[in-house]
């Protein structure tokens, strides 16, 4: 059979042509052969007009040289790709208009030809939802400014917030469901946020309603005691927010290293004072660093593992978590050492996978993301993360990180 012919197994016509999503089939060239019309109106072409036209008039131009050499890889190696698998794509209309799509491809061969088969979902509304919720997320940032003259006003955002975001999780719920190849991890990643979002939401909520009680000026203790619950129930929900952002980041491989010197002294000393908020009155943290060196890294990413850790300790513990410094034949060691609650053997070889919470921590407010971003991104930066914990006698988290030479 000639390359630019449809093959015959392509057989439901009536099926193809009315689908709700838009279907087109190329040959072993790239040169589309086939269209339905959903697809056509989709790109703004007239029904045939892509015929004959190679596939990359929907290209973005910038993208076409990039196109073009994945092209050159998928004929050499042909790949199947469902739909939505975490990529950021765009495709160009007639008019040169660019969009959001997400593809699912598959290929087959017949008399020994090769034809590939894209389906392409337009994606802009999908888009424009996550988009509101992170400018829902910076509404919620802002709360911090002028608390106490805005509250009421603030208040009335929030409950708006929670509702859209209600909403919007039923809304992922039912893609979830339509969309089986995203399996139990984004299910799971929808229970965490709504359980996560719904506490520190339900303490903002009920603390503003308590402030509107002590309109004397002799109940400012009693104002303020609640408007630091809220503080801390906003900066809650943003660590909670910035976690599910890294996690997505480092599984689509778009976080970049950027290195450079880092004098380790006041590195530590300034991060220290960082996480002076997130101390029990009983609690500090004790630094163990000898000398004042320098290490080639990438601060921020090193700055975002030990937070994490640092963290992650001071909440499990009631008493002094101790971080120990040095750095020998040009490698990092670091180690977090607390005498909190510990971890079991048995959730200890679970603790660096997304969502996983040790038994005995059920009642620590957390995502389970802490150890999983560590991890990730130690290994980004070429280092290794350990683990060793007994139940009831503390944890140590021991990380070594090479320098970027």
């Amino acid at each position: 059979m000639p390359t630019n012919q449809l093959p015959t197994s392509f057989q439901f016509e009536a099926i193809f042509h009315e689908a709700a999503i838009g279907i087109l089939v190329t040959n072993a060239r790239f040169e589309i052969l086939i269209s339905n019309e959903f697809l056509d109106q989709l790109f703004g072409y007239e029904v045939g007009e892509l015929i004959g036209q190679n596939i990359a008039i929907l290209i973005p131009n910038h993208l076409k040289m990039r196109h073009e050499g994945h092209l050159e890889q998928v004929q050499h190696t042909p790949i199947s790709r469902p739909m939505g698998v975490g990529l950021d794509l765009k495709a160009k209309r007639k008019d040169e208009s660019l969009f959001p799509i997400e593809i699912s491809l598959s290929h087959f061969r017949e008399n020994e030809q090769m034809y590939y088969i894209a389906f392409v979902s337009d994606v802009s509304l999908k888009r424009k939802v996550e988009m509101e919720l992170i400018l829902k997320n910076q509404e919620i940032n802002q709360l911090n400014e002028s608390l106490e003259e805005e509250v009421l006003i603030r208040t009335q955002a929030l409950q708006n917030t929670l509702a859209k975001l209600e909403e919007n999780t039923k809304v992922l719920e039912g893609a979830l469901q339509k969309e089986k190849e995203l399996g139990d991890l984004k299910t799971r990643f929808v229970s965490m946020a709504s359980h996560e979002f719904r506490t520190p939401l339900t303490s903002i909520l009920s603390s503003a309603a308590l402030i509107e009680k002590y309109p004397n000026e002799g109940d400012q203790t009693k104002r303020l005691q609640h408007i630091n619950r809220i503080k801390n129930s906003v900066n809650n929900m943003t660590e909670i927010l910035e976690e599910f952002l890294s996690v997505g980041k480092l599984a689509e491989g778009r976080v970049e290293t950027h290195i450079s010197e880092i004098i380790l002294a006041p590195f530590f000393q300034e991060l220290i004072a960082e996480l002076s908020g997130y101390h029990k009155a009983s609690q500090k943290i004790v630094l163990h660093l000898d000398k004042t060196e320098t290490f080639i890294s990438d601060a921020s990413i090193l700055r975002k593992v030990l937070i994490n850790g640092l963290s992650n300790a001071l909440k499990f513990s009631q008493q002094d978590v101790h971080l120990h410094v040095q750095l020998k034949n040009h490698e990092l060691h670091i180690d977090i050492v607390d005498s909190g609650i510990g971890i079991s053997e048995e959730d200890q070889k679970h603790l660096f996978e997304r969502f996983f919470r040790g038994g005995n921590a059920n009642v620590i407010q957390g995502t389970g993301l802490g150890l999983h971003l560590i991890d990730r991104y130690v290994r980004l930066i070429h280092g290794k993360v350990e683990i060793h914990s007994h139940l009831g006698q503390g944890t140590t988290l021991s990380m070594s990180i090479p320098a970027a030479l």
